[in-house]
């Protein structure tokens, strides 16, 4: 059966808009830890200049300042004074910041960073763990996408919509804030830094950024394939994710279970060196499994007794066909069907062109491959095939609703649209 007949495009176009920003820190006042000499001289030749504003001008500058970016971001005096706390330690001694000098140094030392200008990609989904309120049949989502702005640096930013009964797909409205969340606690581990954020309550879900925050992550937060584990009768969002510190990769793993409040830890072991590892919605006999890419080609499972150590693995999926003879890798977590496992795979063919296959999984033991499909089920459409890098569909993740799949995903490194998939045709697809 041609994919044409039973993919369904819904025309969900989510594009980047570079007038959504947030505000950042500003260089040379970087953190004060990572402040050389003469960030520091001229940290301080720009706080001489503020001390030396009369209270009026100083009060003229501040409200100036206010007047040019109130209303694009939330509580923005508490974020310039929160930023003055932070380069405290840059600074030389001084007589007591009155407060509009106090938050006239934050703003000097912040920047307004548009972290959708280039692209909206890579997308992920996941049931919201909010489902009330809805008509029976309907189910509400949480869409992970990875940003990328100025320098080509990623970072992590959500939508949220709803599934009809009958499969129409329709996404809320962009916010019009964005808001980085707050971090909570920094924490040692044998694998590098843990990090921990939250959001604030008035922050919804729309504004939500996660923008890297540790140097194994500053270059990037790149692809992060979200699932919803259940564990005895526990549900946690997890998300593997790849943190590119502009010389380095390694998987980190998210977790949260409200999507307001979350934990990034690094993974450790030989298996975590790579990108693009997918975990199951569920442990496999007793333990923790992943899909995986070590070797740039082919595809491995692995296990783990304690989620956050990845060792070895097994090769049970490798290039066979012509649109993936150049490297296969996983798009997202494995789905659970009523009889196996439905993982979603991307291709790389002839003309570096990328496609979305799929490969079906024996339930107990997922090292044995039932079937795979000869053809890709979503390849660059006609429309789909210009952006910054052409003649590629990816995905990140999608689910199972009813008899469907709604599967999201990027087009061209660029935006992002949504397809639905019948779970029958797509089973008779695979194995014909």
């Amino acid at each position: 059966m041609s994919p044409s007949r039973f993919i369904n495009r819904q025309g969900l176009y989510l594009r980047p808009d570079p007038a959504r920003v947030v505000v950042r820190p500003f260089k040379p006042a970087t953190e004060p830890r990572d402040l050389n000499s003469t960030d520091k001289v001229r940290a301080n030749h720009i706080v001489g200049r503020v001390l030396r504003l009369d209270a009026e001008a100083a009060a003229e500058q501040l409200i100036d300042v206010l007047e040019n970016f109130e209303g694009r971001h939330r509580n923005l005096l508490h974020i310039f004074e929160t930023r003055a706390d932070e380069m405290e330690e840059a600074f030389e001694p001084h007589p007591e910041l009155n407060k509009t000098q106090r938050r006239l140094i934050g703003a000097y030392f912040l920047n307004e960073y548009s972290f959708e200008a280039s692209a909206l990609l890579n997308p992920s989904i996941v049931r919201h763990p909010d489902q009330s309120g809805l008509p029976e049949g309907n189910c509400r989502f949480i869409l992970s996408l990875r940003a990328v702005g100025e320098g080509h640096i990623s970072s992590l930013t959500f939508r949220s919509g709803t599934i009809a009964a009958d499969g129409i797909v329709a996404i809320d409205p962009t916010a019009r804030l964005a808001s980085v969340p707050n971090v909570t606690r920094r924490t040692a581990s044998p694998n590098g830094e843990v990090v921990d954020v939250r959001f604030e309550p008035e922050e919804e879900l729309g504004e939500r950024v996660i923008f890297p925050i540790t140097d194994a992550q500053s270059n990037g937060i790149e692809d992060a394939r979200f699932v919803e584990f259940k564990d005895d009768g526990r549900t946690t969002f997890y998300a593997t994710y790849t943190a590119y510190s502009g010389r380095a990769i390694r998987s980190e793993l998210l977790e949260t279970a409200d999507f307001r409040s979350f934990r990034m830890a690094p993974l450790g072991g030989t298996a975590a060196r790579n990108k693009g590892m997918a975990l199951f919605p569920r442990k496999i006999n007793g333990r923790y499994a992943m899909i995986g890419r070590q070797d740039n080609e082919n595809l491995y499972l692995i296990y783990s007794d304690d989620l956050y150590t990845w060792e070895g693995g097994d090769s049970i999926l490798q290039p066979k066909y012509p649109w993936e003879f150049v490297q296969i890798g996983n798009c997202g977590s494995p789905i659970e069907l009523d009889d196996c496992w439905l993982l979603l795979t991307h291709g790389v063919g002839a003309v570096r062109k990328y496609s979305i296959g799929a490969v079906l999984l024996d339930k107990t033991d997922p090292s044995k491959v039932l079937a795979r499909s000869r053809e890709p089920l979503v390849r660059p459409d006609p429309t789909e095939r210009e952006g910054y890098v052409p003649n590629v569909v990816y995905t990140c993740g999608a689910m199972r609703h009813g008899d469907q799949i709604i599967l999201p995903y990027a087009i061209s490194d660029t935006f992002s649209n949504v397809a639905t998939i019948k779970i029958a045709a797509l089973m008779q697809a695979v194995a014909s």
